[in-house]
């Protein structure tokens, strides 16, 4: 039996007290509305007799007199009285073919209030007893700032599953006028879980205005879940459902090449940027940085979408061979690899931390600059095909020792582990052999050897027991979704497109799907922000950045397959949003104030085009790690991604992710593989010609522009389909 607070203890007996103020039947669950003196209870009856109650409203230590109950089809509003203030209730049903329900509360105090204290909103029941012999299993909660939701499944009685999402959005403006968080509000301990309405305890909550306190979506299922696979696939289902019913916030465009060419300046000039070692150029980690040698993952992180950036533009770009003559001198001989740090300046390290001494490695650092190696090969660079070749021995024994099950750190010339596990009982970094198979399969691009194929199907195998919790870090995670998609194409084994999407869904419950307005959140966008760890208190550039480039190859890899329909809304919605996001990184974009005058590495310059490792939403001020200059390769990763360029003509931008591009004489086809009932946005930025004439086509019907003048037109277009773009 389960301990329960007083405000669940005599719930179920309160509501089967009361009398039923209103009942509906939608599609196959009955809805019952009950008004238990301080609670308004939605009680969902679902197909079987099992039965979920969700506190819409709670009148603290007064009792609710219902002023007014209004129905018209599929939505109910209830108007409250207390002594305390108003309440209104929203109840809807917006789905014509899922069993979603959908509830929304706004309170008006009639005097200033601290709350500090609120029940959670959500109890099970049971057919007769009490609430605490109930049973369930948390699938997911919120943790942080992340979604506010919350998948279960309810075991005893065997009632189903349920999907609960709290759209914070609503919740911002309550938030700002407290002075709270709307991070850590959905979770709980069973059977009390659900939503908590922050609780005050500087400002109170003014009086004479409405303020949203809850907007919550549940979406119903009569399964119980309790394999992985099936969890993941409801998980990204039910997310789906749910997004398509938010209001989402409009997409801000960002003139990406102009800020490339600022990027491109500022680390032309800027002494902060570099360090020097035997007449050859180093980038430092961070702006200033100057306490530690070059790393070789910070050299490698710039320089491959360096190239990218490079080759889209058709010019040289003198940082790129500065770079990469940098890059033989961190091949160690003693142990026949690249190493982390600059070998001739180890001398540096000041043992600070446990990976800040020579030869520590850090699992995922041995791995990502051999990935970003390994594609400059791909791309022809002989300099970094030799570095990688010389260095996968190293890289296969090391696996072999390991079992292909990596500690967090270890010394590299003993192999002996320093720190086996992120926490107690955690394991060590999960992810590692999704990057370590990735590897392998470029490496099986490069020679053809089958034996790389091979590796990287005994790393994957290692996935298949973590579970929920496959998520190290989300660049790595994103690496192995997509490698694990490339082994299911070459095997055709499922096993391995199904560990894809169980990566995926470690991704997509680090997400933060609102949009904090509160706060210094208020002063920038950051709706489906992605965190770089599951307990990572802020997002991060870089990690952003490998995600979005990660997605948008997932989903040019996926275009034959037969994915989940889901990922197809969700990774270029994704892409999206990232696109128009992710340059509030740059400290130029944002207000001074917000910039933390606290920096633990280096030092931050507010109008230096190098982005702040971190950007915390609400009341915490961002770029106190510092300003990360292997970040510095955003802008060149966004450009090739987003921007088809004609000649010197003039340039196309898609925010979708562009499977295909052709052009053909005085047409350029474009093929996007996303969500037809959602949109993205086409842009014809006409940079010599403006007389130019256009047309724009998808699926052979003329799209009307939105905005049209001479220099840009603007579409929204439908995100899957053939679009031709003729003049």
């Amino acid at each position: 039996m389960h301990t329960v607070t007083p405000w669940s203890a005599t719930a179920q007996a309160d509501i089967e007290n009361s009398e039923i103020l209103l009942e509906k039947k939608i599609l196959s669950s009955i809805y019952q509305l009950y008004n238990t003196g301080d609670s308004l209870w939605i009680v969902a009856i679902m197909p079987g007799n099992g039965k979920i109650a969700f506190r819409a409203a709670f009148a603290m230590n007064s009792c609710f007199e219902v002023i007014n109950l209004f129905e018209d089809h599929d939505i109910v509003i209830v108007v409250l009285n207390s002594r305390l203030g108003n309440y209104e209730v929203r109840i809807e049903f917006p789905s014509a073919e899922a069993p979603v329900l959908h509830y929304t509360t706004s309170f008006n105090a009639n005097i200033p209030l601290l709350m500090p204290f609120w029940p959670r909103d959500i109890i099970p029941l049971t057919q007769s007893g009490n609430i605490a012999n109930t049973s369930g299993k948390i699938h997911m909660e919120q943790f942080g700032s992340r979604s506010g939701l919350l998948f279960a499944s309810i075991t005893k009685p065997q009632t189903g599953s349920f999907f609960y999402f709290q759209n914070l959005t609503s919740l911002s403006e309550y938030c700002e006028a407290t002075e709270t968080e709307s991070k850590n509000t959905v979770g709980g301990i069973w059977p009390e879980i659900g939503f908590q309405l922050p609780t005050t305890d500087k400002l109170p909550l003014p009086a004479g205005k409405a303020f949203t306190i809850s907007n919550a979506y549940v979406v119903f299922n009569t399964e119980i879940f309790d394999q992985t696979t099936t969890i993941c696939e409801h998980f990204l289902n039910n997310l789906v459902t749910i997004y398509k019913l938010l209001e989402q916030p409009r997409i801000e465009y960002h003139n990406w090449p102009e800020i490339a060419q600022k990027v491109v300046s500022d680390l032309k000039t800027n002494k902060g940027s570099w360090t020097q070692k035997q007449g050859i150029p180093y980038l430092n980690a961070y702006l200033c940085g100057y306490e530690t040698p070059p790393e070789s993952m910070v050299q490698l992180a710039v320089l491959a979408p360096f190239k990218e950036y490079e080759k889209w533009g058709g010019e040289k770009l003198p940082i790129c061979e500065d770079l990469i003559n940098g890059l033989p001198a961190f091949y160690d001989e003693k142990i026949n690899c690249i190493n982390r740090w600059l070998p001739s300046m180890v001398d540096k390290l000041d043992q600070s931390e446990e990976q800040k001494k020579e030869m520590v490695m850090d699992s995922w650092y041995l791995h990502h600059p051999l990935m970003n190696l390994a594609r400059l090969a791909l791309w022809g660079d002989k300099t970094s095909e030799k570095l990688v070749l010389d260095s996968i021995e190293y890289v296969i024994r090391t696996a072999h020792h390991f079992n292909y099950e990596w500690p967090v750190f270890y010394n590299m010339e003993t192999l002996e582990v320093i720190k086996k596990e992120t926490a107690p009982g955690a394991g060590g970094e999960r992810d590692v052999p999704g990057a370590y198979a990735h590897l392998m399969l470029l490496l099986f691009k490069i020679t053809k050897e089958k034996r790389y194929l091979n590796e990287a199907e005994k790393a994957a195998k290692k996935l298949e027991g973590l579970g929920l919790n496959i998520l190290y870090q989300a660049n790595n995670t994103a690496f192995a979704a997509g490698a694990l998609l490339e082994l299911y194409k070459i095997t055709n084994k499922k096993l391995y497109l199904d560990l894809s999407y169980t990566c995926l869904t470690g991704l997509f419950k680090n997400i933060q799907l609102y949009d904090c307005r509160y706060g210094f959140g208020k002063n920038y966008t950051n709706f489906f922000s992605i965190f770089p760890l599951n307990d990572a208190p802020y997002t991060a550039a870089y990690e952003e950045m490998e995600v979005y480039a990660a997605l948008s190859e997932y989903m040019v890899q996926a275009e034959d397959i037969e994915i989940l329909p889901a990922l197809r809304t969700l990774i270029p919605e994704f892409i999206k949003y990232a696109v128009g996001r992710i340059a509030y990184y740059y400290p130029a974009m944002l207000p001074f104030d917000m910039i933390s005058q606290e920096v633990k590495t280096g030092e931050v310059q507010a109008d230096l085009w190098i982005p702040l490792e971190d950007l915390y939403n609400g009341w915490e001020k961002s770029g106190q790690v510092g300003q990360e200059v292997y970040g510095a390769g955003m802008a060149f990763g966004v450009v090739p991604r987003q921007y088809i360029k004609i000649g010197d003509e003039f340039l196309l931008f898609v925010d979708y992710p562009i499977i295909h591009q052709s052009k053909r004489g005085n047409t350029v086809t474009i093929k996007l593989d996303g969500d037809k009932d959602l949109n993205c946005n086409l842009k014809i930025i006409k940079i010599k010609n403006s007389s130019i004439k256009m047309e724009v086509l998808q699926d052979k019907q003329t799209q009307k522009p939105f905005t049209a003048n001479a220099n840009i037109h603007e579409y929204k277009i439908s995100g899957r389909g053939t679009v031709k773009i003729q003049w």
